[in-house]
């Protein structure tokens, strides 16, 4: 059995059943993710419910900005990732603490320039998205207040993170599940009781960030036996600074081309008109539930996969990926069936207007059968990370966003213009989505089965002379890839 304190301990995912340790390390993570879904999920449907349509549009055009200036945490958050998950693996004490020391550092600089640079250019990007002035002033009060505040929800997603690439995804979930709480507590408070309207959602939102970033904190002071956290280990030093922007640098650009592409796109959602911008967040919550498991399995194969290449156990990496892969598109299947079924019903918890709720139905047929792609993509692009190639995945998203995705959306709108639809049809930015979910999952699989990811460990590059492990030698493909 067991102990109820070994939940909340680092886990050694280099032994065992890989399936087991998969299952066993996600599921937490799982809950984890629903929970931060419903984060936006309760802001929306309070905003919709006690306040109006409008108003949750409003929170819908802010989040292509907010995404797009939060990239800097997306880089710092998965170059720490892969280097805690290998240099855990590796066993290597001295390494790991630096690693998460200069982490911790560069987050903070990272939030300072997002506290100064966010509110300064929020109106102008909102002009420039051609947000509707109905509710361009609710965006801007929104996006403003989560950039201040951007220093508790960056330091809770990169110290959680820390503790998912230690093994420990229980810690990170019962910290989470408690902001949450608070989360929907304060929308309720501020919002019905004080009034606040969009700013009370965006405060509740800052206020239980900050409490989470503390308990990770907190958590991450008492494994005293795992790693060494002072003073010592926050400088930066170039050695471990470059590594980090290295790893991460990627995984940023990666991010940040997709919100160029989600604000390319919104810009042609927004001409639509505020009907179907707020059909597009009701879309988009209920997507974010359903790309749950997939988001999730992609996470815990970078932290399996980093492990086990840090211990160099290759040919177990690869029999996890099978197990991880199966059980992800399985997962993934389940879910958009029910989303299918049951979906109208989710959808009528955001608003009481059957015209929104009718269309936001009709959008979401067209996205289902995008899930499974995206399973795929994200389970193999997550191992692929975690052997520390994130050059990979970046240069497929950039294929599968900017070079398709934006492209079709205006493509179709433009084709489709017509009397009644002056701007297009608003399906093509549905269409253009699920198009490019599809060939992302093509090109992911392609890549990953050309194996380049393979040669990226930091353990090799750390210890160039050292001869690869007897695994390595007994494995031809690895013989015919160093030839």
């Amino acid at each position: 059995m067991v102990k109820f304190s070994e939940l909340f301990a680092p886990k050694d995912m280099t032994e065992g059943s890989p399936w087991k340790r998969i299952v066993v390390f996600a599921i937490p993570m799982l809950i984890g993710n629903v929970a931060q879904q419903f984060y936006n999920t309760a802001d929306s449907i309070i905003i919709g419910r006690y306040v109006n349509d409008n108003a949750l549009a409003a929170v819908g055009s802010a989040g292509p900005v907010l995404n797009l200036l939060l990239v800097l945490f997306m880089g710092i958050a998965t170059g720490t990732g892969i280097m805690v998950s290998q240099y855990y693996g590796a066993k290597d004490r001295e390494k790991l603490s630096r690693s998460i020391g200069i982490c911790i550092t560069l987050t903070a600089i990272a939030s300072l320039l997002i506290m100064i640079i966010g509110p300064l250019i929020t109106r102008p990007l909102l002009n420039f998205l051609n947000t509707p002035a109905s509710i361009i002033d609710w965006c801007e009060d929104y996006l403003v207040i989560l950039f201040i505040g951007s220093l508790g929800p960056a330091y809770y997603n990169i110290l959680s993170g820390i503790l998912r690439g230690l093994g420990d995804s229980v810690s990170a979930l019962v910290f989470l599940l408690i902001s949450t709480v608070l989360n929907v507590v304060l929308d309720i408070w501020f919002v019905v009781g004080f009034n606040m309207g969009i700013a009370g959602v965006a405060l509740a939102t800052v206020i239980a960030q900050v409490l989470s970033a503390v308990l990770c904190f907190i958590k991450l002071m008492k494994l005293k036996d795992t790693f060494d956290l002072n003073l010592k280990m926050l400088v930066p030093i170039k050695e471990y600074t470059s590594k980090l922007i290295k790893l991460g640098l990627p995984a940023g650009i990666t991010q940040a081309i997709f919100s160029f592409a989600i604000i390319a796109v919104q810009s042609l959602t927004n001409s639509f008109g505020e009907m179907v911008i707020a059909c597009n967040v009701i879309v988009m919550r209920v997507d974010g539930f359903a790309m749950m498991p997939n988001f999730t399995f992609g996470n815990a194969m970078t932290t399996f996969a980093g492990q086990n290449i840090g211990a160099k156990k290759i040919d177990r990496v690869e029999k996890g990926t099978r197990a991880g892969l199966r059980i992800a598109v399985g997962v993934s299947t389940v879910i958009t069936i029910i989303i299918l079924l049951l979906g109208r019903y989710l959808m009528s918890v955001f608003t009481d207007t059957t015209e929104l709720v009718d269309l936001s139905m009709y959008m979401m047929r067209i996205l289902a059968a995008g899930y499974i792609a995206v399973a795929v993509t994200q389970t193999l692009s997550g191992v692929m990370r975690g052997a520390g190639d994130t050059m990979t995945p970046m240069w497929i998203s950039l294929i599968s966003t900017v070079g398709l995705r934006v492209p079709i959306a205006y493509v179709i709108a433009y084709f489709t213009r017509s009397e009644a639809y002056p701007t297009g049809r608003p399906e093509s930015v549905f269409v253009s989505l699920l198009i490019s979910w599809v060939c992302g999952a093509i090109l992911t699989t392609i890549f990953y089965k050309r194996g380049g990811w393979r040669k990226k460990s930091l353990a090799a590059k750390d210890s160039p002379n050292q001869q690869v492990s007897s695994q390595f030698k007994r494995n031809k493909r690895y013989r015919a890839l160093d030839q």
